[in-house]
């Protein structure tokens, strides 16, 4: 009988979330073992479902179940059945943001020395104004540091995620930089309109917010143990000025994200760049939003009641 215990051990049918039909079964499996201890046996039994691949639910359209969990929390060994779902291929979390930060590297420089395919044969011989050129450096230290962080600084709560993901990030970075490049550095490129003073502006607010952003990603990095998917509540760093944004939003790095592509826009004074810039706004308030929630839920009352998302005392 499905879901009978045998001392401390059960028999454990897993099912498809989605349509009908059994994955697998699982003979005698403990009440105290974990979710993470249930994919290694499912992947045991069916090599294809490597553990990142799976999800589990105690219902067929409820949320996924933290691998921590115990199937004696869950339930399950009373009613002997979860529910599977197949994440699809899976690839990890930093090959994809490296693919995504080293195509807009290249891909920003190749505009950048006029490539007569792009721009005819005469453009490289034609003067570059200053806001190129910074614009091309910005971009470079942005997408280095980026690469940089992604190797030596960030730790990732899950290791991989969907393939697709890979194709749908790069669309978007390298689209977006195509787009930018090639208006910047265009041999027809329009200088900012009040010059030098919003060259150097932009270029300021640029850098100030790099180094916001750079500062919360070390915080956020000594937040988590190395090897653990702890959470806890970020609090400003009293030796770094930049953290005291945690007073105000709960993702500092994507606000001072924002304010070094404003600041970028502002120095190149370009369309496209003004557009990249407001899509990723939308893009990173909705996942500072989701963030912010799981903060709210699995902290509670403890978490500060004035903070907001993204942007102080609005969003």
């Amino acid at each position: 009988m499905s879901g009978k215990t045998q001392g401390n051990t059960f028999r454990l049918e897993v099912l498809k979330a989605r349509g009908n039909g059994v994955v697998t079964t699982i003979e005698n499996i403990s009440a105290n073992a974990t979710i993470a201890d249930l994919k290694k046996q499912v992947a045991q039994k069916k090599p294809k479902l490597y553990p990142d691949r799976q999800s589990y639910r105690n219902e067929p359209t409820g949320k996924s179940v933290k691998d921590t969990q115990k199937l004696s929390e869950l339930n399950v060994d009373k009613t002997g059945k979860i529910y599977f779902k197949d994440l699809g291929p899976q690839i990890g979390w930093s090959t994809v943001f490296m693919a995504e930060y080293a195509g807009p590297l290249v891909i920003y420089l190749l505009f950048y020395i006029r490539p007569s395919i792009i721009y005819g044969s005469s453009a490289s011989s034609k003067p570059m104004h200053l806001a190129a050129h910074l614009g091309a450096a910005c971009w470079t230290f942005h997408y280095a540091k980026r690469i940089l962080e992604t190797i030596f600084v960030h730790r990732f709560s899950h290791s991989t995620m969907p393939i697709f993901n890979l194709f749908k990030n790069c669309g978007y970075y390298w689209g977006f930089t195509a787009m930018v490049a090639y208006f910047v550095n265009h041999p027809k490129y329009t200088p900012p309109l009040f010059g030098s003073a919003q060259v150097f502006l932009g270029l300021a607010i640029f850098l100030i917010n790099e180094l916001g952003n750079l500062s919360i990603h070390l915080l956020l990095r000594n937040l988590r143990p190395p090897g653990t998917t702890e959470r806890r509540i970020p609090y400003p760093n009293k030796t770094n000025p930049f953290t005291n944004l945690f007073h105000f939003v709960s993702c500092p790095n994507y606000t001072y994200e924002v304010g070094s592509w404003l600041g970028f826009s502002l120095m190149t004074q370009t369309l496209t760049a003004f557009l990249f810039t407001i899509a990723g706004t939308v893009q990173m308030t909705v996942w500072a939003k989701q963030k912010h929630r799981a903060y709210k839920k699995d902290f509670a009352d403890k978490y500060p009641k004035q903070r907001k998302s993204i942007i102080p005392f609005i969003i």
